[in-house]
């Protein structure tokens, strides 16, 4: 099983959004084979409170104008460090950048395939492989020390 059209398009609007703001590290993962409440995640990062902020609200403008869709939950706002966007299809993660690391999320879902982003959205992925090798050596047995 593969994520469904509608997934895809929903994390190309997505990621696009994301990178408009300057969101750092975009990714998407289909885990559509491992999990069955989503087809994918986008992870996206940035270095304080206010750009988390001003990406989430830029993901959500985007997919409410362009494709009709609202999150049907969003978790995490008051702190501004990670912002959880459910839209049922794909769920977005946007993190501050020390969550981004210490959260790892990428170690996580390193075995299901990455999704194809816009350019910008590419672009922004220099640093995605060093949080996955910074987690690798914060680690010990599984855990974070």
């Amino acid at each position: 099983m593969t994520a469904t059209e509608r997934a895809e398009e929903l994390i190309a609007a997505a990621a696009q959004a994301a990178a408009d703001k300057l969101a750092h590290d975009i990714i998407a993962y289909d885990v559509s084979d491992v999990l069955a409440i989503t087809d994918a995640f986008l992870l996206a990062s940035a270095p304080n409170d206010r750009q988390v902020k001003a990406i989430v609200d830029a993901v959500e403008e985007r997919l409410n104008k362009d494709l009709g869709v609202k999150p049907v939950r969003r978790e995490g706002e008051r702190e501004g460090r990670w912002v959880l966007l459910d839209y049922v299809d794909i769920v977005v993660h946007v993190q501050h950048a020390e969550e981004r690391v210490f959260y790892a999320l990428e170690r996580l879902w390193k075995d299901c395939p990455v999704m194809p982003l816009p350019a910008d959205a590419e672009a922004t992925r220099g640093k995605a492989a060093a949080h996955e090798r910074a987690a690798g050596d914060d680690t010990a047995g599984g855990e974070l020390n």
